[in-house]
């Protein structure tokens, strides 16, 4: 969407109110009160008060870009700053994946999980796990999978062959830094993923001066690895900061920090180096531990490896349906759960030198495309919004929430998102004011970019839709997200120019 100039369309009338309300307000002989307390303007003032919020000094190097409108056939501008701009989003981007998602596959779209029985030798059967990406998948439902196969008798596997090949291509985006691939939360995404592709950890201090207790979640995970420990415990007056990264070539974490002798536990997570190989390994322990014998293991993970099996499907274990998972992904901006969503698009590309990654980008374009959404505003390098190679507009974002409105999936989708002051990671914002409870959005940050974007509701008024986005934040911590929300503040508070004349 190409959005034009703001031009001057406020009437004189209401420039005359607002005039007249700031004569009002200088002979008043009570302080001036914060922006956000007396703030009921009509659009000339919204305008003057969002203007003087992001060209404070503090942001002269940043780059905003805001598009806020009311949710209509015919939409409102209620504000617009660089709407056209490509931006780096951070995790707005799910909001596009999300979208596509539902679109392509719908609400009720499962992501399936099979064994096939493949072969039978003397020393067993052999059977074949071909997963599909589902990033809910835990040992819960590795456990009813064996269930299954003991339940056809099966007591011996010769070989156990996991298949990795649905989705193409690298596990890692090579567009991530190199600090996110080694955390839980830029977990590498493959097609056989158990516990979200991450190590589980915790922290808890000791006596002071001693290194940090470190606590596995799952202890069978700890096969294997190598802990160095550089971590300790200090006293209550010290700084408390952790760390814990990997070794991208070998099973090796490091854990630095320290933490005060009393406090809470730190919980932790780091990503899985060879995901594939670790599902496989404790699919192996979850069957032997059921009683069922194995002999080997064997993983898949190139095209030419072996054909897929084409037998009759002899268990099997389903995510729950797509409006659940975006639950998941919006509302406590999970990586994974989106990067596995947007390869999910691409899985089926008939062209076997696209990536699943590639594909996925492909698909989520043309169904974007389906709806309405110009595809020169935005250009993608994941799902997630993880990368800092993406570029995307505030206006295809707030493009994408209005289609989306007018779509059979509008519910869903508007479920998936955080609400402010309630629930997701807007939980702890905007908590006691006039947009808790009416602010559907999704949140996202990366170093020196903030972003918000989503539905705010207004009683009986029609709804905004808005995108803000500041990127080279380079402000005192929480600077920017603060400003972002004195901004939706604003928008909240606006009122016409009749409702402000009949106010006074």
């Amino acid at each position: 969407m190409s959005i034009k100039p703001f031009t001057a369309w406020v009437s004189v009338g209401c420039l005359l109110l607002t005039f007249m309300a700031g004569m009002r307000s200088a002979q008043s002989a009570t302080p001036k009160q914060p922006i956000l307390v007396n703030a009921s303007v009509c659009a000339a003032s919204l305008v003057q008060q969002i203007d003087r919020l992001i060209d404070h000094p503090e942001f002269q190097r940043s780059q905003w870009g805001i598009l806020a409108q009311t949710l209509e056939a015919d939409p409102q501008i209620l504000y617009a700053r660089n709407p056209d701009r490509y931006l780096v989003p951070a995790s707005n981007v799910k909001l596009l994946t999300t979208a596509a998602a539902l679109t392509q596959l719908g609400a009720q779209f499962r992501i399936r999980t099979s064994i096939y029985q493949v072969g039978t030798t003397p020393e067993g059967a052999v059977l074949q796990v071909v997963g599909r990406g589902d990033p809910s998948l835990t040992h819960a439902q590795l456990q009813a999978l064996a269930q299954q196969i003991r339940d056809r008798g099966i007591t011996r596997i010769a070989t156990l062959v996991g298949d990795d090949r649905y989705f193409r291509g690298d596990a890692v985006n090579p567009s991530w830094e190199w600090e996110d691939i080694q955390a839980g939360y830029g977990a590498p995404v493959n097609s056989l993923i158990l516990n979200q592709n991450a190590i589980g950890l915790t922290l808890v201090p000791q006596q002071v001066d001693q290194p940090l207790q470190v606590v596995w979640d799952q202890p069978s995970e700890a096969q294997g690895w190598q802990i160095v420990n550089r971590s300790r415990t200090v006293a209550s007056d010290a700084p408390e900061f952790v760390s814990v990264g990997r070794n991208l070539s070998q099973p090796i974490l490091t854990v630095a920090g320290q933490l005060r002798a009393g406090a809470a536990s730190e919980p932790v997570a780091v990503s899985i180096p060879q995901p594939g190989q670790n599902f496989l390994r404790q699919f192996a322990e979850t069957l032997r531990s059921a009683g069922i014998e194995v002999n080997q293991t064997q993983l898949l993970t190139h095209a030419d490896d072996a054909p897929i099996a084409t037998r009759a499907e002899i268990a099997a274990v389903q995510s729950l349906p797509l409006s659940e998972l975006l639950v998941e992904t919006n509302q406590f901006s999970n990586n994974l759960y989106a990067e596995a969503l947007l390869r999910s698009l691409g899985a089926d590309s008939p062209d076997p030198s696209q990536s699943a990654l590639e594909a996925g980008i492909a698909a989520l374009r043309a169904s974007l495309t389906r709806l309405g959404i110009e595809s020169d505003s935005y250009v993608l390098a994941d799902g997630s919004g993880l990368s800092r190679h993406n570029g995307v507009s505030p206006a295809a974002i707030v493009e994408t929430l209005q289609a989306m409105a007018q779509t059979n999936n509008a519910l869903p989708y508007r479920r998936s998102l955080s609400v402010a002051g309630i629930s997701g990671t807007l939980q702890n914002r905007f908590r006691e004011t006039s947009v808790q409870g009416q602010l559907e959005g999704k949140t996202g940050a990366l170093s020196g970019t903030a972003a918000l974007s989503g539905y705010l509701n207004r009683g009986n008024r029609p709804a905004i839709v808005f995108s803000i986005v500041v990127n080279q934040a380079n402000t005192p911590p929480g600077k920017a997200q603060h400003t972002i929300d004195e901004i939706v503040m604003l928008l909240s508070q606006d009122k016409s120019c009749r409702e402000f004349a009949q106010s006074l």
